[in-house]
């Protein structure tokens, strides 16, 4: 029967020096590990050139190390770049670059999850099955390979991280958590917390656990619906965390943290783009400073949604902004690969 190896980057770095001082190494080796693994992204232990031959066999004989694979690579007309990548168990997930080269902002759009449980109706990703959370060195993983990509066709590298691909972050929550650290750490890739954002579709204890962590993370609600009525009619999950229940819970985050946070609204046509639901918008934007992100809706197969002309949705976000409400709206990127907001789904 085939021995099932440890992945070695699901050890701390307390956990890998416990283990080779037990084999009769120096405690120091530890820290030189962990530092391959995570400042210089090591995918085999045969890379970990200032260790011996011997203990680089021991490790090899003992441990893996579960990187991620290049599947499939798409370019959009506008720059934007999927990757799929295959996981070490067969399953897949994709990642997204979203260049905006004349504000030299380079956005890779990362997945925490194969898959999704939440079913929101407009979403490709939630209408596949929640396989598994990924670990937290398959979603650095995409950090590392997508700023290569990056960095090879733009010449320049990332600048932000958004946790917005397949799967709701807060949902594998210790996982996003350990990349985060891994992301940003000193003795990892050294990134600021303030250039990465966390998207929920609105978990509101796991909001509360976010702030009582002491993240330093930008905030993003998947909101796209301003009442209850149509948010339950979308986002199934609003049926248990309602928006009193989020609004409190982001409040919360906001005086604990005061960090960023930020209104997904995607519109959809005669659904959630009237006026009506611009003041709806705005009385949850009252409590807290608030950016919104005003989406186009991508299409994907087996939903009715249509995207709201561009003409309503900037009459729809002139009624914010002139009552001083920060609002973004975001025109579609990659949409002709299948890689905009909503559209991933392993397709390849």
């Amino acid at each position: 029967m085939e021995i099932v190896k440890t992945d070695i980057r699901n050890l701390s770095k307390e956990e890998i020096k416990t283990y080779l001082v037990e084999m009769g190494e120096s405690a120091f080796r530890a820290k030189q590990v962990y530092s391959w693994l995570w400042q210089k992204s090591a995918k085999s232990f045969d890379e970990m050139t200032n260790l011996s031959k011997n203990l680089r066999e021991s490790l090899k004989s003992q441990f893996v190390i579960n990187a991620i694979k290049e599947d499939v690579t798409q370019k959009s007309v506008d720059g934007t770049v999927k990757t799929r990548f295959q996981l070490h168990d067969g399953h897949f997930m994709e990642s997204v670059l979203i260049p905006v080269v004349a504000d030299n902002r380079f956005t890779v759009c990362v997945s925490s999850q194969v898959g999704c449980s939440l079913t929101c109706k407009f979403c490709a990703t939630g209408q596949m099955k929640r396989l598994r959370n990924l670990d937290a060195g398959e979603i650095y993983d995409q950090v590392v390979m997508i700023n290569k990509v990056c960095e090879e066709m733009y010449g320049h590298p990332l600048t932000n991280i958004v946790y917005m691909g397949m799967g709701e972050p807060l949902l594998a929550y210790k996982n996003v958590m350990k990349s985060i650290h891994y992301i940003t750490s000193p003795e990892g890739l050294h990134m600021s917390p303030r250039r990465i954002t966390v998207s929920t579709a609105g978990i509101a204890k796991m909001i509360k656990k976010m702030a009582d962590d002491a993240s330093k993370v930008n905030l993003a609600l998947s909101l796209h619906a301003a009442d209850d009525e149509k948010r339950n009619e979308i986002m199934p999950i609003n049926e248990q965390n309602n928006l009193e229940v989020i609004m409190e819970a982001l409040n919360y985050y906001y005086q604990v943290t005061r960090n960023r946070i930020s209104y997904e609204y995607i519109a959809f046509q005669n659904f959630n783009d009237s006026i009506e639901d611009a003041k709806n918008l705005l009385k949850l934007s009252s409590q807290f400073p608030v950016r919104i992100n005003i989406i186009e809706y991508n299409p994907i197969d087996g939903a009715d949604f249509v995207k709201a002309d561009a003409d309503k949705i900037d009459r729809f976000a002139q009624y914010l902004k002139d009552r001083g409400v920060m609002v973004t709206v975001r025109r579609s990127r990659g949409k002709d690969i299948d890689a905009a907001c909503g559209q991933l789904a392993n397709k390849g």
